[in-house]
Order: structure tokens, then C-alpha cells, then sequence
């Protein structure tokens, strides 16, 4: 009989991966069952990670970093053996700022307005990035910013509704917004920090620890799935599929186009979990006071390559780090 793992994910096009291998039987010819559970928010996620109602999940690398410390929910032991895409978030601004932003960029803009921005969690890779790029260009995102929280899928109508004056979100939240007219891309994440690490996979340790086979299958499964994502000649039957109403329920043209790796759409061929790429998450909060002097020692033990070659994933290739500028 199969293992039975309960996986839990976001209506975003970077979940890919897990839908595809559910979609194309990939999970089933590599012996396990896995139980998909779409969640409306990131913190549902983290929740039913804490109480054991989910065995892993697509993941934000900061927010899987923030519940093994104990940060928001129930402290939880985490692993994280696989990296699952990179790139593929962008920061949205209003539509009414585009004029001020092209002359003058979020320096001018934040010169005379507390900005209003949104991103998906307070443990996130969007939040961070977007701090790192306000910081670059000379904006203070502690003091000349009002940063809130909120769910992917809810950022373009509280774009609409004025709530806001933008966001940083995934794919294809920001093609939204520009399609219907509410919003304009004013950069991609790819721009600010090259090729950067943005889901991966979490898995409880004590499942990990209880199930080595099955999330060795796992493993295996999701990166068949994901050189399948990363194919262009497939892109159009990937965008069909997740159009479906179970899963992101959008026009296939609109998720086709924010699958381009080119305009800044997810790779998924990067599944090596970096354990530098953990660091720099974990200096991240703590250079914005996010996180207790420990996050460093707790990023080292939660990024676990040693189980992804183990599984027989590759050595990362050579990597250059490029980001916006120098400032770290």
C-alpha cells in the first residue's frame, strides 16, 4: 500500500510541481498518495503544520524558518529538502502612481506619502525582497511604509478597492491586477535579487524522520514534475491545467504568460536547497529585527541537501549571487 502524505498549497503558479505530479499520476508511480490541500492564506498553512494536519507543504523559506523558531504559531521541526522554483514574484503598484514612479521611482513617490504596501506574510520572501529593494533605492520601509498582510488571491481587489497602493505578490496575482488596468509592474523579484530562491518544499521532521521512503519518493516525484514544469513546449497544457477551477481558476492566457521565465516568471529548475540561500533569509530578519540572534543556527539545521542528493538530486551547477546592489 502507498504512504499517504497530505501536502498543503496556494492557489499560485509556482505550486506547478505538486499539481503536476497529482495530474500525471507521477506521485502514484513512485509508490506514495499524496492528499493536496489548497489553502486560502499562508498562515492556514503554517497552522496546520503546527498541529499536524498537514505533513508538508509549498513553502515560503522564511516563514518555514519563523515556525522553527517558534515565531508564529506552534514552534514546529521543520526540514526543507527541496527548493521547488526561483524568480516569479513582482512588485504592483496603483495604476494612478504609474506617471509619479517613471518619474521619479519610489524615492519621489515615498517623499510624499506614506506608501501602503501589501505582501503575503510577515515571514515571507516578498516582504523581504521588497525591503531590500526599498532600502537600495533610499526608502525606509519601517518608517515611510505601512506594511500590511494580505492573501495572495485578495491583493487585486484590495488594489481595486483603494486599500493599498500596491503590492508584492506571486504569479499571477500581479498579471491580474496589470490585465484589468488596476495595476502596473514596477519591478520583478528577479530584478532585485537574480534568480532567487522563492518556494521549496517543508516537511515536518518527525514525519521526515518517521517516513524516509516515502519523502525519498516524494523527492523523486517533484523533480520529475518539475523538469516537466520547466519545459517550454509544455507551457500551454500546464497553463490549461491550472486554469482549472479547482486550482487557479483564471484565464489560461493569463497564467501562459506569468509562467515566462523571461518577464520574470518561476523557474523550476533550481531544486537544490542551498543552505547560503537559508542564511540569507535568516540575516534578512535579522537585519529588519524579525527574528532572535538563533535564526542563524536554526536556518543551518533546517535546509537539509544532504536528504536531496541522498534522493538523488544533483550538486547545484556554478551560481553567481546578483542582486540590485551591494547593500546586504
Amino acid at each position: 500500500m502507498s504512504t499517504k502524505i497530505r501536502l498543503g498549497m496556494l492557489r499560485l503558479t509556482d505550486a506547478a510541481p505538486v499539481l503536476v505530479a497529482a495530474e500525471e499520476d507521477i506521485f502514484a508511480a513512485h509508490g506514495i498518495e499524496v492528499e493536496i490541500s489548497i489553502e486560502p492564506s499562508w498562515a492556514n498553512i503554517g497552522d496546520k503544520l503546527g498541529y499536524g494536519m498537514l505533513d508538508g507543504a509549498v513553502m515560503l523559506p522564511p516563514l518555514a524558518l519563523a515556525i522553527a523558531l517558534g515565531l508564529r504559531g506552534r514552534r514546529t521541526d521543520l526540514i526543507v529538502p527541496m527548493s521547488l522554483s526561483a524568480n516569479g514574484n513582482a512588485v504592483t503598484l496603483a495604476k494612478p502612481l504609474e506617471a509619479a514612479f517613471a518619474a521619479g521611482g519610489m524615492a519621489a513617490i515615498a517623499a510624499t506619502r506614506i506608501l501602503r504596501l501589501a505582501v503575503v506574510h510577515n515571514y515571507s520572501t516578498h516582504d523581504l525582497l521588497l525591503r531590500y529593494w526599498l532600502a537600495a533605492l533610499g526608502v525606509n520601509p519601517e518608517t515611510q511604509v505601512v506594511m500590511s498582510v494580505i492573501p495572495p488571491a485578495e491583493m487585486v481587489g484590495s488594489l481595486a478597492a483603494g486599500a493599498i497602493d500596491g503590492f508584492c505578490a506571486g504569479a499571477p496575482w500581479g498579471q491580474v491586477a496589470a490585465h484589468s488596468g488596476l495595476g502596473f509592474t514596477a519591478i520583478h523579484t528577479s530584478q532585485i535579487w537574480r534568480d532567487h530562491p522563492e518556494k521549496c518544499l517543508a516537511v515536518r521532521a518527525d514525519f521526515a524522520a518517521g517516513e524516509p521512503e516515502a519523502v525519498r519518493a516524494l523527492l523523486i516525484a517533484l523533480r520529475e514534475a518539475a523538469r516537466l514544469c520547466a519545459s517550454p513546449a509544455r507551457r500551454e497544457a500546464l497553463s490549461d491545467m491550472l486554469a482549472l477551477p479547482e486550482y487557479l481558476n483564471l484565464p489560461a492566457e493569463l497564467i501562459a504568460s506569468s509562467l515566462d521565465p523571461e518577464a520574470g516568471g518561476p523557474i523550476f529548475s533550481r531544486t537544490y536547497p542551498a543552505p547560503r540561500h537559508a542564511a540569507w533569509f535568516a540575516m534578512q530578519l535579522l537585519r529588519w529585527n524579525k527574528a532572535p540572534g538563533e535564526a542563524l543556527g536554526t536556518a543551518a539545521a533546517l535546509y537539509r541537501p544532504d536528504i536531496f542528493l541522498a534522493a538523488g538530486g544533483d550538486e547545484p551547477g556554478a551560481y553567481e549571487e546578483v542582486f540590485c546592489d551591494s547593500k546586504s
